[in-house]
């Protein structure tokens, strides 16, 4: 979901190229073979203690600290609808026939009551989790082991000045979406069922000291923050360069399901609870932010402008090709044209992102089974042919 916000830096310059392919070679050889899921080892739940209203920040004190490999159970929120200064926070839920007693409308209710706004517009945040042994210089690898809706509704929304057609929307507007999460599926309407397909809008991490509080508002090529890339669900691997000791690791903006996007300015902004594994990696180098599923790597690009975004992806995606098969530049650039998906991530966060879909299934000579997480069915086919 979008802000307002300062423009960052962003686009890549030839020595980022460098560190993307240092990234790439570290990154395949840890590969492992895919394991059952790793077990639980902490519940943080989204009550007003464990919050961060809009900002990241090294001084923000951590509200859990766990070891590197250890698991975490992180509840996040959307206050969508119950979130106006001005109305009763319970008077949305009511004329929805959202039940108050709902374990995560009382957290709303409850992060609505105490928690003070910060003065820096962004999003609701479950954290900082502190992971030991991080420190400058780390890569932090985010596995994202499930996700799952605990809201049984979810809220798009759009305004005049915002989304992709800024000047076309004619008033504000928010549609109220109910869940059928037997089904998993988002009722549109009577007619129209969108599937359900969750994911954090912002994983992100604390800047260095210097650079104060960071807005949750825009992504961020180093320190993660808001990406709203809806490959970033169950069974994928964010890689955030490390900025501070303990890395204080925050997530919120959940979504249900998104459009690569999001025109309108939103997703079916809700609520989840998202498993994630937290694994420090000494091994791997990194300067901007990476991501992998299952199959594929993903390469980002940020900017202002749409299309240095699309250069910076073009780059990265370029780096990543000539370190994996040894391309040279023209090569790689080819096979980037022929055989790699540039998808607009999102066009309403000022920060625009461009994702390049690197597909695995290009490079012949890698192991089939070689990443973390296997979808079912995949790992039921992987079965039958070895």
């Amino acid at each position: 979901m979008s802000g307002h916000a300062s423009r960052p830096l962003s686009f890549m310059n030839t020595s980022c190229l460098v560190r993307a392919a240092a990234f790439c070679t570290a990154l395949s050889s840890f590969a492992v073979q895919a394991t059952a899921a790793p077990k639980v080892d902490y519940h943080l739940r989204s009550i007003p203690a464990n919050m961060v209203s809009g900002f990241f920040a090294a001084d923000t004190p951590p509200v859990l600290r766990i070891k590197s490999g250890e698991t975490v159970e992180i509840d996040t929120i959307s206050g969508g609808g119950a979130s106006r200064p001005d109305e009763d926070p319970t008077k949305f839920f009511t004329d929805n026939g959202i039940p108050l007693d709902l374990e995560v409308v009382q957290d709303i209710l409850a992060i609505r009551k105490e928690v003070k706004p910060s003065g820096i517009r962004g999003h609701m945040m479950t954290g900082p989790i502190y992971i030991e042994d991080a420190l400058p210089g780390d890569t932090l690898e985010i596995r994202i082991v499930d996700i799952k809706s605990r809201a049984p509704y979810g809220i798009n929304s759009g305004r005049p000045g915002s989304g992709g057609i800024p000047d076309a929307v004619p008033r504000p507007y928010s549609k109220v979406i109910k869940f059928d999460l037997d089904r998993q599926v988002a009722k549109f309407s009577d007619t129209i069922e969108i599937p359900l397909h969750q994911f954090q809008g912002v994983m992100g991490i604390a800047p260095a000291a210097s650079r104060g509080k960071m807005t949750s508002t825009p992504p961020y090529t180093d320190i993660g923050g808001n990406f709203d890339n809806k490959h970033l669900g169950k069974g994928a691997t964010l890689y955030l360069p490390v900025q501070v000791e303990g890395a204080l690791f925050q997530t919120g903006d959940p979504h249900a399901a998104q459009g690569n996007g999001e025109v309108s300015i939103t997703a079916i902004e809700s609520s989840n609870t998202v498993t994630i594994q937290f694994i420090v990696r000494k091994d791997l180098p990194l300067t901007i932010a990476r991501a992998e599923t299952p199959t594929h790597y993903i390469c980002m690009g940020l900017d202002m402008e749409l299309n240095m975004a699309m250069r910076m992806a073009i780059l990265q995606t370029i780096g990543f090709l000539k370190e994996k098969k040894n391309l040279e530049f023209l090569d790689a650039l080819s096979l980037a044209s022929v055989g790699v998906d540039f998808e607009v991530t999102q066009v309403v966060d000022q920060t625009k992102g461009i994702h390049a879909m690197i597909p695995k299934s290009l490079f012949k000579d890698e192991a089939r089974a070689a990443y973390w997480y296997q979808p079912e069915e995949k790992a039921h086919a992987l079965a039958q042919t070895q």
